[in-house]
């Protein structure tokens, strides 16, 4: 078994703290990777809470992966010791159903292997993400990294980069397209990016005006305030395709009624409860409410490929692993733009 350094949550809601455990050894398939950077997620947050249900302790959290190839196994063709990669939120699926088929691997009949907090396929263990000085994966959920991108803000591609990426390219966001996001956060900031670099006409819905500046300079073309009296009035029947990257409680009625006719508005925040949609915010106007769940390994890659060509990548805040606990309260306020992303060189100095 490989050694490995870490951070772990020993159970709900306490703070996490140094943890040692082991990795698998490299089998003929797996590729082992030296982590240099590790981005924080809003859901490592859910699930080292338990905010979800069925964390088990203790737990790594971590899926916004990028390092170096430090060992390949015997069978491995596609990377080579120096390589850097990056991991995302999967890191194994069946392979043999419908969906693995398609590449969507994070739709597995059988369940996609999370990187972190998932039983692994042969049930012998947990998975135990990237807050940690190395990780063992088979090769296939394996990403090649742009050369051209710094690797600690390429790091929240890996999740938040795939989850708007993913419904502006299934959408056809492009040029002539009209494309609204809604929220200015780490997952909305990624959105705005891509859909500018995609051609698109890119408008922001913020529910103050704190982050026009921020939002312009990101790339959007128009930026409202939710709150102003008369925006929805203003901006009924104008878009063809929102992003809505809100876990907060919203009106989804007011924001459909956004759409054009044939608009679809896809849903990739999380809220914490049910949303009531009152039918005739669909039917008049032939509208769509769908949902998007990151990406494919294959599109995954395509993503990162994207990013590299037009130069995207996260705004970031960089931090030692050993203020990950002071972020995690900080990404609960929003005061973070737009990213934490951990330096696991900072693992070095605890005993």
């Amino acid at each position: 078994m490989i050694p490995v350094k870490g951070y772990a949550a020993p159970s709900a809601k306490a703070e996490l703290v140094p943890f040692s455990f082991t990795r698998r050894e490299v089998g003929a398939d797996d590729v082992l990777i030296d982590i240099h950077y590790c981005g924080i997620c809003h859901s490592d947050i859910h699930k080292a809470r338990d905010e979800w249900s069925g964390s088990i302790f203790p737990m790594v959290p971590g899926h916004e992966i990028v390092g170096v190839v430090s060992q390949v196994g015997s069978q491995v063709s596609t990377f080579n010791i120096g390589d850097k990669v990056g991991v995302g939120c999967m890191v194994n699926s069946c392979r043999h159903c419908h969906n693995c088929e398609e590449a969507e691997e994070q739709f597995c009949a059988e369940g996609a292997t999370l990187t972190y907090n998932s039983l692994e396929r042969d049930g012998s263990s947990i998975t135990q993400g990237g807050y940690s000085d190395r990780i063992v994966v088979n090769e296939h959920y394996v990403l090649r990294l742009p050369q051209n991108l710094p690797m600690d803000a390429t790091a929240p591609l890996l999740c938040a980069g795939i989850t708007l990426y993913s419904p502006l390219r299934r959408w056809q966001a492009g040029p002539g397209k009209q494309v609204a996001i809604v929220g200015l956060g780490g997952l909305g900031h990624m959105g705005v990016k891509i859909a500018h670099a995609m051609g698109a006409e890119v408008t922001v819905l913020s529910h103050s005006l704190k982050k026009q500046a921020d939002a312009e300079r990101l790339g959007a073309d128009y930026f409202y305030s939710t709150a102003e009296p008369g925006t929805f009035t203003k901006l009924a029947n104008r878009f063809d395709l929102i992003i809505n990257t809100v876990s907060a409680k919203l009106d989804w009625n007011n924001y459909l009624q956004l759409l054009k006719r044939d608009g679809t508005m896809v849903v990739v925040g999380l809220p914490e409860y049910n949303i009531p949609v009152n039918p005739f915010s669909l039917i008049f106007g032939r509208r769509s409410l769908a949902g998007s769940l990151i990406g494919g390994i294959k599109e995954t890659q395509e993503m990162l490929d994207f990013c590299g060509q037009h130069n995207i990548t996260s705004d970031i805040e960089l931090i030692p692993i050993q203020q990950t606990n002071e972020a995690y309260e900080r990404v609960l306020k929003s005061d973070v733009r737009y990213r934490f992303v951990i330096d696991m060189a900072s693992l070095k100095t605890d005993a």
